[in-house]
């Protein structure tokens, strides 16, 4: 697996070390689970909100 930095401020760094610690995983992992959450929590916005009215009328077609 290739690798890279990140440039990330101390206090987030320690946040990060401790997280990591609390899961038992890499400093990388914490960091790849994070991400993952983020982007979950995201997509779930996205699901949660209010269908546009073009949405509605797709649904509501009658495509028989």
């Amino acid at each position: 697996m290739q690798t890279t930095s990140v440039r990330i401020d101390r206090a987030t760094h320690l946040e990060l070390k401790r997280l990591a610690s609390e899961l038992e995983v890499s400093v990388g992992e914490a960091v790849r689970i994070a991400v993952r959450r983020a982007t979950q929590e995201r997509i779930g916005a996205q699901l949660a909100a209010e269908l546009a009215s073009e949405d509605n009328a797709w649904l509501d077609a009658d495509l028989g």
